[in-house]
């Protein structure tokens, strides 16, 4: 079915805030922090610096991926490493206005605990904090420091949708759009001026989970302060009022911070082993260039071993559609499973979802070969922030599911749909005729199936409702079979609503609580590997020749001017678009390039 091009839903709840520049890692204190006697010392501070985030894929748009020891799988190496090495006296963590998804705060606040609990000191400094940071700092640190400047947002978890039927029928536009599943509600943003109670009530009660445990874990964590539970929703306060409330333990600079950390450390110097500057980052060249294209930083020299497979962002057939963003690709991923699959080396594959869904075709597809490859070896789903609708049908495949209370799974829903502009064409005086080859009634309405210039007839948009009816049951079926679920009791929790990770667990959507850490241990588990087995991140997406639509013999000349192509197509309207809210306006692309059906998400839900 095709679509108007005002397909964009969004739900943005509780922004927070990108990323700020990074700075100095070894700074000397200023001269007014006092002299420290370092005499005597010993041991290593670990410093992790997430200033420029730490992001569940390597491909995080241009032309080269991250290493993926700056992704969030290396953040969670890096603090795996930091249990096994006594050494470590430490650790430092640089957050400056960065804000982890919910899930990846979840997990790495867990972390952060862990080491905490085990006698390390965990000092951490930042320049502002949102719902989120706040409550990662609440768990994992033993002194939160805040800039003078800064600020705690800390104001509590919303929601906000776009309708947008009042202006199309300003505008004449016409919207036909049929759902499978009776909380699949991605058309209500163009057939209604406000929520269907069903909507209403999917959103209201995974919100309500998730506040339920930030507020409970959050307030637990800072319980010798008692104003803490009762400040977390009523921001946003100032640096001073948020040390005041206990939400904080003290406002001061990066190097003052440090200098804390250093001395509760009783270590002379703090090592990066997370961010731009950690330890073991070469220096830019050929041999990076090499490493940065391949995508991995930890080799296995053809030891057993567990690949991660990040897949985040919208799911579509192949990449570099209207919006220039890669996603998830069937034809990638597709050829990522085969190669796993062949490969002996690899006994068990943890697959890193985040995605709102998309194309339907696309996500069965890939279920089909995850489900292929779990024969040969395990196969563990770690859910993100979320994994809904085309995202929660390729988690399905999996052997076992993993996911973060604070998780999104399920919308196990179907929708399709078009905008006709004719209307509004001929308020203008501009006439749309189709002149069908066939003289049959009805043979000019099916003809423009696809066409935005004419709307539906009746025995067409009964045609359309079979085939959205018959995509919702096959993923139904498909949950059923990968989950090992009767459909009768699929169907109980689909109809296309969402679930928190917590609800999930409970309707059997989830197999256990957890965050990338833990799937790894379990792969190890399945897999029969020792605890310290090597994990190495394979992509999943186009390698670089494959985005430029070149083929492996291209001369450097053809190269070069492929890239001058591509990045010339990279449009300003895009680029202005907030990086969290991408996936969910390209889940929406398929239907602009003529697929018929699609497993999205409804709306796009950040909770920070």
């Amino acid at each position: 079915m095709s679509a108007g091009r005002w397909l964009v839903p969004l739900l943005v709840l509780a922004t927070g805030c990108m990323a700020r520049p990074r700075g100095g890692y070894v700074e000397e204190s200023d001269s007014s922090e006092g002299e420290v006697d370092w005499s005597g010392r010993q041991g290593e501070v670990l410093e992790l610096d997430l200033t420029n985030g730490a992001p569940e894929t390597m491909n995080v748009g241009g032309l080269f991926p991250l290493p993926a020891s700056r992704t969030f799988v290396g953040l969670v190496r890096a603090i795996e490493r930091a249990e096994e090495n006594s050494d470590t006296t430490g650790v430092y963590l640089r957050l400056g206005a960065t804000s982890l998804g919910w899930a990846r705060t979840e997990e790495f606040g867990r972390l952060l605990g862990g080491l905490r609990r085990a006698g390390t000191p965990v000092v951490c400094h930042a320049d502002s904090l949102d719902n989120a940071s706040a409550w990662l700092v609440a768990r994992g640190c033993d002194r939160i420091w805040l800039s003078p400047g800064g600020e705690v947002n800390t104001v509590g978890i919303a929601g906000q949708v776009l309708y947008f039927k009042g202006v199309l029928d300003k505008l004449r536009v016409r919207t036909q759009f049929i759902a499978a599943g009776k909380y699949k509600s991605a058309a209500e943003s163009f057939t209604r001026e406000g929520p269907s109670e069903e909507a209403r009530e999917s959103l209201t009660a995974t919100l309500a989970s998730i506040r339920e445990t930030w507020l409970t874990e959050a307030a637990a964590a800072r319980k010798g302060h008692a104003k803490v539970g009762e400040s977390l929703e009523h921001g946003p306060w100032t640096a001073p009022e948020a040390k005041a409330h206990g939400l904080v333990d003290a406002i001061g600079f990066e190097t003052e911070a440090r200098k804390d950390a250093l001395e509760r450390g009783s270590a002379r110097q703090t090592e990066v082993r997370f961010g731009p500057k950690a330890t073991g980052e070469p220096a830019t060249g050929l041999a990076e260039l090499i490493r940065v294209l391949a995508g991995t930083d930890e080799g296995t020299g053809g030891q057993p071993h567990v690949v991660v497979v990040p897949a985040q962002g919208a799911i579509s057939i192949q990449s570099r559609g209207l919006f220039g963003d890669a996603g998830i690709t069937s034809k990638a991923l597709t050829k990522t499973l085969r190669r796993l699959a062949k490969d002996k080396s690899v006994k068990a594959v943890v697959l890193r979802i985040d995605s709102p869904g998309g194309s339907a075709l696309a996500s069965d597809l890939m279920w089909h070969e995850v489900m292929k490859l779990r024969k040969k070896k395990p196969v563990i789903a770690s859910v993100g922030d979320m994994a809904a609708s085309g995202g929660y049908y390729l988690a399905a495949a999996a052997n076992k599911i993993l996911a973060e209370r604070t998780s999104i799974v399920g919308s196990i829903g179907v929708f399709g749909g078009k905008v006709t502009v004719n209307e509004a064409l001929a308020h203008f005086g501009v006439n749309t005729v189709t002149f069908p080859a066939s003289p049959e009634p009805g043979a000019a309405e099916r003809a423009a199936y696809l066409s935005p210039l004419a709307p539906w007839d009746e025995a067409t948009q009964g045609r359309v409702k079979k085939q959205i009816e018959n995509i919702y049951d096959l993923f139904v079926k498909r949950v059923a079979e990968g989950r090992g679920m009767k459909i009768d009791a699929v169907r109980k929790v689909a109809e296309g609503r969402i679930w928190s990770g917590a609800q999930g667990k409970e309707r059997g959507l989830v197999d256990e609580f957890g965050g990338l850490n833990r799937a790894l241990e379990l792969a190890r588990q399945m897999a029969n590997l020792d605890a310290d087995a090597s994990v190495r991140v394979e992509g999943g997406v186009e390698s670089l020749l494959e985005l430029l639509m070149l083929g492996d013999e291209a001369s450097s000349a053809e190269v070069i001017a492929a890239v001058q192509r591509l990045e010339s197509r990279r449009g300003q309207a895009w680029a202005s678009i907030p990086i969290p809210v991408r996936p969910f306006i390209t889940s929406l692309e398929p239907l602009l390039q003529g697929e018929h059906t699609l497993a999205t998400m409804p709306f796009a839900v950040l909770v920070k």
